[in-house]
């Protein structure tokens, strides 16, 4: 199987270990798909930590793929990872769809008659787009070649002016907030790319770790439970809701986010830690129940 795609046991050892695949005895057609995905974006010097990203943004955003690399067509566009699924192109590290928006199309609506205002109105909204695309792209650009801050939100605030249902720019905008501990602006970033869509569990994500973080657990709850409904195989929700829970003495509830989570990414360091924490924490419901039978023994 493995020389079918030109992959030696370490190499794969290794994507398993950082829970880029799945560990397997058998490997099915599927699998190849993904081997080979993730090969190639190897060859072409796509780090573990863009693919990894990748990963979580197409789960969050595609509820129905269980693997986004054998599901979607992953691939470098320049220097940008694109992603493809059922003839839909988004950027990869977003999950922003891309607008299908060439010179054929402009030239097809420019032929309408100038009267036809549904025509001009059709045009200008696409052309808007394509612009906050373009915008949002810059914002992604700067972020990642490590560029000044400053001109990542005003990329991403560009993009927005321009398109009021970018939710992705949205998204990046609060995460931005969220590290400089602008807690209201963070928030409201949130709040508008969950109006804009109400499916959109990154959005949801990260809604709960700005609650955890300020120590509004309640709230925190609520919205990792939420990222959960909207994909039930969002590990990080798993991991954070098994970590409150814990905290608040919630041990059954705990122990079964843990062992999601696990489900998900047997193999990585997260694991490890997850994996030592259900540990303690089964260890200490069962010295509690063996004291709770002694206390109710002896009558104290």
């Amino acid at each position: 199987m493995l020389r079918l795609v030109n992959i030696t046991e370490r190499r794969l050892a290794a994507w398993e270990h950082q829970g880029l695949v799945e560990p397997r005895e058998n490997f099915g057609f599927r699998d190849l798909i993904a081997l080979r995905t993730l090969e190639s974006l190897r060859a072409k010097h796509v780090s573990t930590r863009n693919i990894q990203r990748v990963l979580v943004v197409l789960r969050g955003k595609l509820k129905r793929v269980n693997d986004p690399l054998s599901a979607a067509k992953i691939f470098l566009d320049g220097k940008k990872l694109r992603a493809e699924i059922e003839g839909k192109k988004m950027e990869a590290l977003s999950g922003q769809y891309l607008l299908n928006f060439d010179a054929s199309e402009v030239r097809r609506l420019v032929s309408f008659p100038k009267e036809d205002g549904k025509a001009e109105a059709k045009l200008k909204e696409k052309i808007q787009a394509a612009e906050s695309e373009r915008w949002f792209q810059k914002g992604l650009e700067v972020e990642h070649n490590c560029g000044p801050i400053d001109e990542a939100i005003e990329a991403y605030e560009k993009a927005i002016e321009l398109n009021s249902k970018m939710a992705s720019a949205m998204v990046n905008l609060g995460t931005i907030f969220f590290h400089q501990r602008k807690w209201q602006k963070a928030e409201a970033n949130y709040q508008n790319a969950l109006a804009v869509d109400p499916e959109y569990a990154l959005a949801a994500f990260n809604l709960g770790n700005l609650y955890d973080e300020r120590g509004e657990r309640d709230l925190a709850l609520k919205h990792y439970e939420n990222a959960l409904r909207i994909n039930p195989r969002y590990g990080d929700a798993h991991y954070n809701l098994a970590l409150l829970y814990q905290a608040e003495g919630s041990a059954m509830k705990a122990v079964g986010h843990w062992n999601a989570y696990l489900k998900l990414d047997p193999q990585s360091d997260w694991a490890r830690v997850a994996r030592r924490e259900l540990d303690k924490l089964k260890k200490s419901m069962t010295n509690h129940g063996l004291r709770a039978k002694a206390h109710s023994a002896f009558g104290g």
